[in-house]
């Protein structure tokens, strides 16, 4: 069955936006009477049926909410610098979604080649993921921010940073942190994070976290430690 997101819905009657109204009728082909499903982002999954057709908005009645999902019983927030190919992010943001995300913080580091992102493309690949895989809850994602402005926000019961310098002790996700908590992981650029950013890591009770005996790339780095964090807590 076809999936459209609809954030805001709050009653039994919605009307798709233009743009989820034009994907219905011209791509989809749908029309009166068809059944199709809604995710609201926040933990809810309807089934409803078209009412009225219309290229810019589609009207919808909500004949029930086939699901109500609790919240996972863990946190992931996965800061990550931006890739130089943006195709790359967003390769990592959709299967991060499909995995389990909670939160998703675009990074600029000193060594950063990308410095500026669209927070609005992001958040289609994000909500396109959110459809694909029926996700219950929409995966936020913050605007970008200076890697020592971030270190300053953030409060999470575990904080971890990948880095390569091998000359520096580091543990695993599994020595790091237990089941059924809050997470914040830091992926550095292509090259890596510099000695003083992870210095100013640990100052700010970063824990340094090795993700194998392979050198990642940026993208495939932060989706390692997505997967290690929902195996943590399977």
């Amino acid at each position: 069955m076809h999936v459209f997101y609809t954030p805001d819905i709050n009653s039994n009657d919605y009307v798709l936006n233009e743009e989820e109204s034009k994907h219905c009728i011209r791509v989809l082909r749908l029309g009166t009477g068809a059944r199709v499903h809604l995710i609201d982002g926040r933990g809810g999954l309807y089934e409803a049926e078209i009412v009225a057709e219309n290229k810019k908005n589609v009207g919808l009645k909500v004949i029930k909410a086939t699901h109500e999902y609790q919240k996972r019983n863990h946190s992931l927030h996965i800061a990550v610098a931006p890739t130089k190919n943006i195709d790359r992010l967003e390769w990592f943001l959709e299967k991060a979604t499909e995995i389990g995300i909670e939160e998703i913080t675009p990074v600029i580091c000193d060594r950063s080649e990308r410095r500026v992102v669209k927070d609005e493309r992001l958040n289609k690949v994000i909500t396109a993921a959110v459809k694909q895989s029926l996700q219950a809850y929409h995966p936020v994602i913050n605007p970008q921010i200076n890697l020592a402005d971030f270190l300053k926000l953030s409060n999470s019961s575990n904080k971890m940073i990948a880095h390569c310098i091998d000359d520096q002790p580091r543990q695993f996700i599994s020595d790091l942190a237990s089941p059924h908590q809050t997470y914040t992981i830091l992926i550095g650029p292509e090259g890596d994070f510099t000695p003083e950013e992870i210095k100013l890591a640990l100052q700010c009770g970063y824990k340094p976290l090795t993700l194998g005996n392979t050198r990642l790339r940026t993208e495939t780095a932060a989706l390692a430690a997505c997967f290690e964090v929902n195996y943590l807590n399977r």
